[in-house]
């Protein structure tokens, strides 16, 4: 299969990947516009997730392609950063419950596991034999994680018990053990513990009503007196510091799949734009219209610049905090403008499913405040840039 730029990498960027990278691009392609893209729109409206996607992306290798455990070539982040790009441009939910399973769950025993616990889990969070969740969130702790977390670890002998509760965890009412962040309660580190969810006392309760990411299944979790031995807490999580290094990964891929959901509702756009006719002619012949697509090229493309070069920094081991806080703040914010613009060419068309963009549309207000607000990561940038910490 030889392959084929989108036409909305306008400035081509998907030239420094590999052939083996374009190669594998296709091939996820190929099955995401075939076997995922037909059905999003049911299940997004039913607010379901359909079970069947996870043998495709499993598949078709999406998971498990940062860590030499699991990945099936040596790749990038760059490369990496474009898959995260390709599912989002299908649909936001698909690439969210990934970046769950991929970058939160198995990526947190990547990073804070010991090699025995990377060899046990790794493979089979990559092959879909596990699914994976990762709990930091906490009805009362959000931006505050790192200070305000109240979910207590207790040591007793060979074992920790766990009390508190998680929010908005995602995966959560179907996987098979959830990544669980709590404080030591003797030295008041935060430490992670891969938690399986049939543990007494662990329960996980879907969190309903939800107008954004409708597929994923987003849960409440309580933890009461859950039992975990030593040999399932993450060995190298001792400090929240720790847990920072996982989130920098993911927020990097994020802002990839940010600049995928506004693709995708550009590309609806464009499409709609070429086919429906008012005043005699196609909407594309408008000149409001072709301001509106113009500026959303001209953001997608600054959007893969910028994270284009914040991969290459992850790749060369100079990436910061924040590096990938700007990144995610920029791309977040130009794919909201993006897809307002896009629904404003569909008019009223722009708020039915049908069309595609109602979905992107709304489902941008999520990845816009999930892996860290706007708000948050400009202050981590503004720290960096000023050397004063303005976050209280």
């Amino acid at each position: 299969m030889s392959f084929e730029s989108l036409a909305s990498d306008f400035y081509g960027f998907e030239d420094l990947l590999t052939d083996r990278e374009k190669d594998f691009l296709m091939t996820l392609r190929g099955a995401l516009e075939t076997e995922i893209k037909p059905i999003v729109n049911e299940y997004w409206e039913k607010a379901e997730f359909p079970h069947r996607i996870v043998e495709v992306l499993h598949r078709n290798g999406a998971i498990g392609l940062g860590f030499p455990e699991t990945a099936p070539f040596e790749n990038s982040a760059v490369f990496r950063g474009w898959v995260a790009l390709e599912l989002a441009r299908v649909d936001a939910s698909v690439s969210t419950y990934v970046g769950v399973q991929n970058g939160l769950a198995l990526g947190a025993i990547g990073v804070c596991g010991s090699q025995e616990q990377r060899e046990t889990w790794l493979p089979k969070l990559t092959s879909g034999e596990v699914i994976g969740a990762f709990g930091l969130t906490e009805p009362t702790s959000g931006s505050d994680s790192a200070q305000g977390l109240q979910t207590v670890a207790t040591r007793d002998g060979d074992d920790w018990i766990l009390n508190g509760s998680k929010r908005w965890i995602g995966n959560a009412t179907f996987s098979d053990i959830t990544i669980i962040w709590a404080k030591s309660a003797e030295d008041g580190q935060v430490k992670g513990f891969i938690v399986p969810t049939g543990t007494e006392g662990y329960t996980a309760t879907k969190i309903e009503g939800k107008q954004s990411l409708r597929m994923v299944q987003n849960a409440d979790i309580v933890l009461e007196n859950v039992r975990v031995p030593e040999a399932l807490r993450l060995q190298n999580a001792n400090s929240f510091r720790d847990t920072a290094a996982v989130l920098r990964l993911t927020r990097a891929e994020v802002a990839w799949a940010a600049v995928g959901v506004a693709i995708g509702a550009y590309e609806a756009a464009l499409t709609y734009a070429k086919e429906r006719v008012q005043f005699g002619k196609p909407i594309a012949k408008h000149q409001l219209v072709q301001d509106h697509l113009v500026k959303s090229i001209g953001d997608i493309t600054a959007s893969i610049a910028l994270c284009t070069r914040v991969s290459q920094m992850l790749d060369d081991d100079i990436q910061r905090d924040e590096h990938s806080a700007l990144a995610k703040a920029f791309a977040t914010a130009r794919m909201r403008e993006t897809v307002a613009r896009c629904r404003e060419v569909l008019g009223g068309n722009g708020i039915v499913l049908e069309y595609d963009v109602a979905r992107f549309f709304a489902d941008a207000e999520a990845l816009y405040s999930y892996e860290g607000t706007r708000e948050m990561n400009t202050l981590i940038v503004g720290r960096a840039i000023t050397g004063e910490a303005a976050f209280v």
